[in-house]
């Protein structure tokens, strides 16, 4: 029998309402505010115009008493939905004993790593070390890149065109999206980008009936090719969900092929599950459903479960050649994420949530499978698990509607759903709600995703024919 989750009987929301324009008077007040004060960079309130009051499940509320059914989830981070009773009470009971511990052992991060470790594969458990980092996914990227390095001595990385991993230099440097890499100069030399499994749009121009995984077999020559012009690379660093870069699951074989090669030529194989971890895609990492063991893999966004900072590198102990003090963070003994983090992982084993995630991921995707009845924007639909996007593009040209896309968002939010945008020229409508969410959530979604399509077709048109 497939597992469902309930919605809790004290739940204070039970669908989305939105009483009026966007922003609300005392959102766009708070709003203003941050503006007058706050960098540049801010993001998110720019897209999805709101001051949040309180959270609760898969439920936001803003300061003028609207209410969202949240599908970004922090980006990924709220593995149960906001405020989760049970993790929430073991970092309340946490802050009472001891919050900030460095790297130095205690009980809850003992239990926190004992249940971290048990979620690996079998074969992987005993021969896995584990190193905090602090605090984001990028610090963790950063200690990964650093690890290989230090153990095998070389210096370049390979890793894949569409990826994303940090904002910080080096993650930064791994990182495909090029407007972002632009503005930094000295970023770290070294880093070769080679095509990643995107059979949607093939970077090499081939379909599926004539593709051999040439992504893959391009890669195998380039490493060994004497005369390819590449030295053996520290490290090879993929995703093998692409997450900002457009919801894109690799293909199986392109996963297993690239793991091949790179435990025949010794090099150290690092998958980034930072986004695609801890249940996201309805195994607890993604690599369990391309048949692989990665050498290193890199956790941060929802290891705590509700949003409290906690990043971690797991590799095989082979790679442990870095001394004592090489790799540190004054933030990585974060006591309270590991109380809600092993409070969380409990919950994921008794409640069935992986399971969940499964049969969730199926009911949406036939909602967002039958957005294609409107039209041949929709040019795909995909995902891995609660990890789902919807790509858009002209018809005429075949180019990225990101106008469309941006228009999408905004009909979603207008009635109660927050999404998010990614992949080339934020043209992918993406989807990451809560690993919890209930059947009644995903139908909820479903309806406003299509009305919100339907309605930003027609304003697009209408804005045509103005023109």
């Amino acid at each position: 029998m497939t597992a469902t989750i309930d919605a809790p009987a004290d739940r204070i929301y039970s669908e989305p309402r939105v009483t009026g324009p966007l922003p609300g008077p005392r959102s766009a007040e708070l709003l203003d505010r941050q503006a007058g004060r706050e960098s540049n960079s801010r993001s998110y309130p720019r897209k999805l115009p709101m001051a949040i009051r309180r959270a609760r499940g898969s439920y936001v509320e803003d300061l003028d008493g609207n209410v969202f059914l949240d599908f970004l989830s922090g980006a990924g981070v709220l593995s149960l939905g906001h405020n989760h009773p049970e993790p929430l009470a073991a970092a309340h009971r946490q802050l009472d004993e001891f919050v900030h511990g460095l790297d130095f052992p205690t009980p809850v991060k003992d239990e926190f790593t004992e249940l971290t470790l048990g979620m690996l594969p079998e074969p992987m458990r005993g021969r896995t070390r584990i190193h905090f980092c602090g605090p984001t996914g990028a610090n963790a990227v950063e200690a990964a890149l650093k690890l290989c390095k230090t153990a095998t001595g070389r210096d370049e990385v390979v890793t894949f065109q569409g990826g994303f991993h940090g904002a910080t230099l080096a993650a930064l440097s791994v990182t495909g999206l090029v407007e972002q890499k632009e503005p930094v100069r000295g970023r770290m030399p070294g880093v070769h980008f080679f095509p990643y499994s995107h059979c949607h749009d093939c970077p090499l121009g081939l379909t599926r009936d004539t593709c051999k995984v040439n992504c893959a077999a391009f890669l195998e020559k380039a490493l060994t090719d004497s005369n390819g012009g590449l030295t053996p690379p520290a490290a090879v660093l993929m995703e093998l969900v692409q997450g900002e870069g457009g919801v894109i699951p690799a293909e199986v074989e392109f996963v297993q092929r690239v793991r091949e090669v790179t435990r025949r030529l010794g090099i150290p194989l690092i998958v980034d599950e930072v986004q695609s971890g801890c249940g996201r895609t309805g195994t607890w990492f993604a690599f369990e459903q391309y048949g692989i063991e990665p050498d290193v893999v890199c956790a941060s966004k929802a290891l705590s479960g509700i949003g409290l900072p906690a990043s971690v590198i797991l590799y095989d102990e082979k790679l442990d050649l870095w001394k004592p003090g090489a790799h540190s963070g004054t933030f990585r003994g974060n006591q309270p994420a590991f109380a809600a983090g092993a409070a969380t992982l409990k919950v994921v084993r008794r409640e069935r949530v992986l399971e969940n995630v499964r049969a969730r991921a199926d009911q949406l995707m036939v909602h967002l499978q039958g957005l294609r009845e409107l039209g041949p924007w929709v040019a795909d639909v995909r995902g891995l698990g609660l990890m789902a996007g919807v790509e858009l593009t002209d018809p005429a040209t075949g180019r990225p509607a990101s106008e469309l896309a941006r228009r999408v968002q905004w009909e979603a939010v207008s009635r109660g759903l927050i999404l998010e945008l990614g992949g080339r020229d934020d043209c992918v409508v993406r989807m990451l709600p809560p690993l919890n969410c209930t059947a009644e959530e995903i139908d909820h979604a479903g309806r406003i995703i299509r009305a919100a399509l339907a309605a930003a077709l027609e304003g697009l048109g209408a804005a045509a024919g103005a023109a």
